[in-house]
């Protein structure tokens, strides 16, 4: 489950989950569908991602940046998501894959590009037994 949040110049978005893997997916689904109808995206093509950071917020921010680069560099719109995380001694490390295919203004309704993930409005937590991760995203 995802929502996107009312902000006055960007978008805000937050993904809930039953882990912070979860919650970091359902970002990444919020952050897309601001993009495009995601049932219109068929999770055809695969694209390994791998981000490192020293917090969970940072290792967020990595994710949702380094989906968006890969979505820029190859043309193509995500739309199912998995991601595993592991903390080391000194840094958290989010090994995930992004599937999706490649934009057809035909087939797909476009929406607003997003440019990039902020620190703005940044979260990760656990409230009340649910995992959030949320932030502002630059359209």
């Amino acid at each position: 489950m995802y929502k996107l949040l009312p902000h006055k110049a960007d978008m805000a978005i937050k993904g809930y989950g039953k882990s912070f893997e979860e919650a970091f997916c359902e970002a990444a689904k919020a952050m897309f569908s601001i993009m495009a109808e995601l049932e219109d995206v068929k999770p055809v093509g695969e694209v390994k991602i791998s981000v490192k950071a020293q917090t969970l917020e940072e290792l967020l921010i990595a994710w949702l940046n380094e989906l968006l680069s890969e979505a820029s560099l190859n043309n193509v719109l995500f739309s199912y998501f998995e991601a595993k995380i592991r903390k080391t001694n000194s840094e958290y490390i989010l090994e995930g894959i992004a599937r999706g295919e490649t934009i057809n203004p035909k087939k797909h309704r476009l929406k607003t590009e997003v440019k990039g993930a902020t620190y703005s409005g940044l979260k990760v937590a656990e409230e009340n037994g649910k995992f959030i991760a949320q932030c502002v995203v630059d359209v």
